[in-house]
């Protein structure tokens, strides 16, 4: 196989090992530090990725992604904003707060009037039900869905009945402030594994109209479901050039996925300092090659070749070991993300992310692996200059002064 001069000198450098025994302990460690830096990265991101996708997944599944207000005079209809481009559905909703109480305490939670076989179609929630269906919700009968945490907290279950507060529409009466107040039932339970399990409460759009003293069509407001919640300030542009305000999941929940977001950055950088490193150790190799190679420099040189195909010996001799342990580090991080909770299940470790202890989650995103990969060569290019810089600065006479 033909192979340019400068890569088959480079080549016949990067793999020499007799005689220079130091040098090759350099490389391979420069090798096993890119491949392990890598490896470590990739299997970070997959993990931090798979837990940011499940908090996605299930807050923002209870969280409406957008929740848009009506324009005064203008009869609600979740059905004009089905157009939007990211919208997969929309339904006419009621949010409030309040506290439910049950004979063993109370607790404040965010209540949602909603559209039963809307929310049962378009929403996790309806894929995570324990006890019931969303359906379950019959206008007029009083009935709520509670999460599974908040079930346990105040021990209520299916059949059973909770006192809910409204802290809207109170008024003064002869003895302070009263609060608009009703006994539901609780028709079903649901499970999502999140942090607002024990928060949320669910029944019918009238009935928490009818809690609340007041109309559906006055306090009512439009849902929209989103393909990608993260997409949503092109959605929330496009209701503002229509005259629309809006509110989003940002506003509740954005602190905690801005707080996944860093510590997902900062674990990035801490890891690519790793890589750096191993990188860099390519310089001290390299050195010490063009020290040893002197004399064979020289008598290039003399034979004939030119500046740029030395140069290229040895940015070849460092890129090629940057290959090697990158090509490494992506298939031993691959093949660890995807063996990741066997290897925690055969060490028999207490780790469990997800919710029903089924292993850590996990979400390997190629476009971030390409990424990785040419920051990693780029970084081993950047490292072979100096010392391929070196080497065309060799002056053949005083090389071979002494041979």
């Amino acid at each position: 196989m033909f192979y340019p001069v400068s890569a088959f000198i480079g080549l016949r450098y990067a793999k020499a090992s007799k005689g220079s025994h130091f040098i090759a302990f350099i490389n391979f460690f420069s090798v096993a530090g890119i491949a392990l830096g890598l490896m470590a990265l990739i299997t970070v991101l997959s993990v931090m990725n798979g837990f940011e996708g499940e908090l996605k997944l299930r807050n923002l599944g209870i969280t409406p992604h957008i929740l848009v207000q009506h324009k005064p005079g203008v009869d609600p209809s979740p059905t004009t904003f089905d157009g939007l481009e990211g919208v997969v559905a929309s339904a006419l909703q009621i949010e409030a707060e309040g506290i439910i109480q049950s004979s063993e305490g109370l607790t404040g939670v965010m209540f949602q009037g909603i559209q039963p076989d809307v929310m049962q179609q378009s929403s996790i929630i309806g894929q995570n039900m324990l006890i019931g269906q969303l359906t379950d919700l019959a206008k007029g009968e009083y009935g709520i869905v509670i999460g599974y945490a908040l079930s346990n907290k105040l021990r209520l279950r299916i059949g059973e009945s909770a006192r809910l507060i409204s802290s809207e529409n109170s008024y003064f009466g002869p003895f302070g402030r009263i609060y608009s107040q009703r006994i539901f039932r609780v028709v079903g339970i649901f499970d999502l594994g999140s942090a607002l399990d024990d928060k949320a409460v669910f029944m019918h759009i009238d009935d928490a109209a009818r809690l609340m003293r007041s109309q559906t069509s006055k306090l009512a407001q439009t849902r929209l479901f989103l393909a990608d919640a993260f997409e949503y300030k092109s959605v929330v542009q496009m209701l503002e050039s229509q005259g629309y305000t809006s509110t989003n999941w940002r506003d509740q929940q954005g602190v905690l996925f801005d707080a996944v977001k860093m510590e997902k950055n900062m674990m990035s950088l801490m890891l690519l300092l790793i890589i750096s490193v191993a990188a860099f150790n390519i310089v001290s190799a390299l050195v010490m090659v063009v020290s040893e190679k002197q004399g064979d420099i020289a008598i290039l040189l003399t034979q004939g070749m030119t500046r740029a195909k030395i140069m290229g010996i040895f940015l070849f001799n460092g890129i090629y070991n940057g290959i090697k342990g990158t090509v490494i580090g992506v298939f031993a991080g691959v093949l660890l993300v995807s063996q990741i909770n066997n290897l925690i299940q055969l060490l028999n470790l207490p780790v469990f992310l997800s919710p029903e202890g089924q292993g850590v989650p996990t979400d390997l995103q190629w476009q971030q692996v390409l990424f990785l990969v040419a920051t990693s060569l780029i970084l081993c290019f950047l490292a072979s200059l100096y010392p391929a810089y070196r080497a065309v600065r060799v002056n053949p006479a005083d090389a071979l002064k002494y041979e």
